[in-house]
């Protein structure tokens, strides 16, 4: 599988990051044997935080790592500082408080990859850049990032660290999808626009995308008629998707490939370095990410499929 570099970590990334948030302790075999699955395809990235499972995704995956041995293996994404009941938690005190806690679920001593789960823009960047870097110090972070930052506050993140000598973030996760999204899926969510491309094509900084084959919306189970799915509809139906969803069709068929892995090798093949996050929870969904991994995309296809373009022709 390919794989990317991220700057904070000696460790390859795979393109494909493996979901937990469907880890559970009442269903760990079939946690361990996706994650078995997984590996032997080449992947070793693995996307979990605080809150997900109420906690259990991080315990599950701790006690999958220690029983397998395998910990040096994998790359472990974990994200912190979400809002809870009270509001922002975007602080010195959570940012530890979560951090430290993972840790103790995972049975590790240190996360790969850290990210805040969300930002608050009321927060000066430096209290927040400040924090993050004493964990990296002391060893319990490798590279940090934001979830769900727009990339105006991770420059603003950035050019504080820079001018203090600090450890700057060095990949973003937002939703990136062929897929439009017209609203935040869920509250505080961030989707790249054409300016947040823009800014990682100049940056050349890793974007590691959520929701990268937008909730389903390519698999050919929906049509404007079918109107059960609320939060699909509300996020993605709109006469331009649609298109979208069209051409896709049109050129998987070229390509022998199906839909959702175009819209796959959409997000993979931007013009800078970009990983998906993966739902996938069987054998059959788990192949077909394998190959959509491995589509490759011209400049004049990813600009036809987001309707940039008129046709295919150079």
């Amino acid at each position: 599988m390919r794989t990317i570099s991220i700057r904070g970590t000696d460790k390859a990334v795979s393109v494909l990051i493996k979901g937990t948030d469907y880890f559970y302790h009442d269903s760990y075999d079939k946690a361990s044997s996706n994650m078995d699955a997984f590996l032997a395809i080449g992947g070793n990235t693995v996307d979990t935080a605080f809150g997900y499972c109420k906690g259990q995704s991080e315990e599950v995956l701790g006690r999958y790592m220690e029983e397998r041995g395998n910990r040096d293996q994998i790359v472990i994404m974990t994200k912190g500082a979400h809002p809870d009941h009270t509001g922002p938690r975007v602080n010195p005190e959570a940012i530890r408080s979560d951090l430290l806690t993972s840790l103790e679920r995972l049975r590790t001593d240190f996360v790969d990859l850290y990210a805040l789960h969300r930002d608050d823009p009321s927060v000066p960047v430096g209290i927040i850049m400040d924090a993050l870097n004493e964990h990296v110090e002391s060893g319990r972070i490798g590279a940090i990032g934001g979830s769900n930052w727009s990339w105006q506050r991770l420059q603003e993140a950035n050019d504080y660290a820079a001018a203090n000598g600090l450890t700057g973030f060095s990949f973003s996760s937002p939703n990136l999808s062929l897929a439009k999204a017209k609203e935040a899926y869920w509250p505080g969510c961030i989707s790249a626009d054409d300016e947040t491309v823009r800014w990682h094509e100049r940056q050349q900084i890793p974007l590691l995308s959520w929701s990268s084959q937008a909730r389903g919306f390519f698999t050919g189970r929906f049509t404007p008629e079918i109107r059960d799915n609320h939060d699909l509809v509300r996020v993605f139906y709109s006469d331009e998707n649609w298109e979208r969803l069209k051409r896709a069709g049109q050129l998987a068929e070229q390509k022998g490939a199906s839909t959702i892995q175009i819209a796959l090798a959409y997000v993979l093949n931007q013009p800078f370095p970009a990983c998906a996050l993966i739902g996938a929870q069987n054998e059959a969904e788990l192949k077909s990410c394998q190959l959509g991994a491995e589509i490759r995309l011209t400049k004049t296809e990813l600009d036809w499929l987001d309707l940039k373009a008129e046709s295919l022709a150079v």
